[in-house]
């Protein structure tokens, strides 16, 4: 017990030396100081001497990389951690191969209820088809099992698990034997995610969160909402993470607000916005993402979930009280729809009092010129995932087996939205892809289209610092005087700074040019080790035997 004559103990400080800090505070800088969860201080090795007697902790970097801590903007947690504690189908070569994984992992988990995978994609299986519901059935030996896409939005189910989801089979995207789609897919996700116990959530939450430390994250943005998890489930991952131990976690509820009312259940949740995976379409991969053109491969134009007016309704109940709103959209006329439906609450309640909300786009994939002026104008951010483009992009790639060549090229133009000033917050979608820090600042430096390509510089700062502004928070994701201590310590070669552009790279690796390098991210070579992960001033992550 205190009272307020009781000295306060000062706050622990650290001093780091003997490596490269990467801050804008000093180029140059080798050493830094914490002082509690905050920095104190940046500078020379010469410098730092003055501090050596007068901290609690002396960290001898050898030569390590100091950054700060990346921000993954778009995550699922539990289903994150659910793959990387279960059943991932992400490396099956074959629907022979997918099934041998539920076979092996249905003798494993005899215990389980209901059965959990994910990560399968079709695209390049012989005949482009997945295992049927009797193959799945008789591998899962007649149980109840849950296969979700590698996007997340269709899935594969056997005939015991849609047994238990009662009318099932006259909802919309419903398939006699295929994916599962739309509601009929939210219907079958919802009872399989509702067989986890509180043990198993708990347990997948905590592995995904240890396995974001490992990496050098340091904050994580949840896109959860009633067509994806459970109140339960979210609100579960928030106490997990105020508990400390690990990464930040920042969440969005994904609910559509019209009201004041609506608006304060969002924040009593504790989430930070209404925003997120709030579905304006689905995915290409499923052939749900809403298109102006039809697909190249099937003879439609995909799902449209919102359009322009619930747009905007909820944007401007959303700023009229004070809580950030964003939408899930991927394909270009869901994207139109968005910006239209923005436009409108603009001109509502003000386009300045939208513009300081920050309101956010997931994804933003399939943009167009005008669309790019409107988030700009707008200030949307674009919250992005450069390792779609990694995994899914290219003449050959899933993008041009949906769209065709020329309009698959055209997607995510990271450069033409950092030209215009559009924010950009990097993310994985993970477990759609990995959680990848550095691969997916590569990602976006080397794109598959040249011309959208932006250099490395801009995609850390988009991947550190872009989602603290994303969250309405300038003064974080940088290493300076007063910033929160979020940082990482990486084992890496030679610095240097890559940019598309040569005449850029010339003048930014001069030294009169005060641009601080960063690790040399060539496709082929090898990516940044993260050695200790710190968040709030606090070790989060340390990497066995450094």
């Amino acid at each position: 017990m205190s009272d307020s004559t009781t000295p306060r103990r000062p706050p622990r400080t650290v001093l780091l030396r003997g490596g490269e800090v990467h801050s804008p505070a000093d180029p140059f800088a080798t050493a830094m100081v914490v002082e509690g969860d905050a920095v104190a201080w940046v500078g020379s090795e010469g410098a730092a001497d003055s501090f050596a007697d007068g901290v609690d902790e002396t960290v001898h970097l050898d030569g390590a990389l100091v950054t700060p801590a990346f921000t993954d903007a778009h995550v699922h947690t539990t289903s994150t951690g659910l793959a990387l504690t279960g059943l991932d189908l992400s490396g099956a070569p074959t629907p022979a191969a997918a099934l041998a994984g539920v076979r092996q992992h249905a003798e494993a988990r005899r215990e389980e209820r209901i059965l959990l995978g994910h990560g399968w994609d079709a695209t390049d299986w012989p005949g482009g088809l997945p295992p049927t519901r009797a193959e799945l059935d008789a591998a899962s030996g007649g149980r109840p099992l849950y296969l979700s896409r590698a996007d997340v939005h269709s899935a594969l189910a056997t005939t015991a698990l849609l047994d238990l989801v009662p009318g099932v089979r006259e909802l919309p995207g419903f398939a006699t034997d295929g994916p599962l789609t739309g509601a009929a897919h939210h219907a079958v996700r919802a009872a399989a995610l509702g067989s986890i116990t509180p043990a198993q959530r708990a347990a997948a939450q905590r592995a995904a969160l240890v396995r974001a430390a490992e990496l050098g994250i340091g904050s994580l943005h949840e896109c959860a909402g009633p067509d994806i998890s459970s109140e339960d489930d979210f609100t579960a991952l928030l106490a997990l993470a105020a508990e400390g131990g690990g990464p930040r976690v920042t969440g969005y509820w994904a609910e559509p607000v019209t009201s004041a009312k609506g608006a304060a259940r969002i924040r009593e949740l504790g989430a930070a916005g209404a925003a997120g995976d709030l579905f304006a379409d689905g995915s290409l991969g499923s052939h749900t993402a809403h298109l102006h053109a039809p697909y190249a491969d099937a003879d439609h134009r995909g799902s449209a979930l919102l359009d322009a007016d619930a747009v905007a309704a909820h944007v401007a109940a959303c700023t009229e009280a004070g809580l950030q709103a964003g939408f899930h959209a991927i394909g270009d006329a869901a994207i139109s729809a968005v910006t239209a439906g923005v436009r409108a609450a603009a001109d509502r309640v003000g386009l300045a009092r939208v513009r300081a909300m920050r309101h956010r786009v997931e994804h933003a994939e399939m943009m167009t010129a005008t669309t790019v002026a409107d988030f700009a104008d707008l200030a949307l951010t674009a919250s992005v995932q450069p390792a779609f483009d990694a995994a899914w992009g290219g003449e050959e790639g899933m993008y041009a087996r949906r769209l065709g060549v020329e309009r698959a090229r055209t997607l995510n133009p990271y450069a033409a939205l950092l030209r215009a000033g559009v924010p950009l917050a990097l993310g994985s979608d993970s477990p759609v892809t990995p959680l990848d820090p550095w691969g997916t600042v590569r990602a976006a430096a080397f794109h598959r289209t040249p011309e959208h390509r932006v250099s490395v510089r801009a995609a850390f700062t988009a991947h550190t610092r872009g989602g603290w502004r994303a969250l309405g928070r300038d003064d974080a994701g940088v290493l300076v005087p007063g910033a929160p201590a979020d940082y990482a310590l990486w084992r890496t070669g030679a610095l240097v700074l890559q940019a598309p552009d040569n005449r850029v790279a010339n003048w930014s690796t001069d030294p009169r040019s005060g641009t601080p390098g960063l690790p040399d991210l060539t496709p082929g070579g090898q990516l940044p080790v993260c050695l200790r992960t710190v968040v709030g001033g606090r070790t989060v992550y340390r990497r066995p035997n450094e």
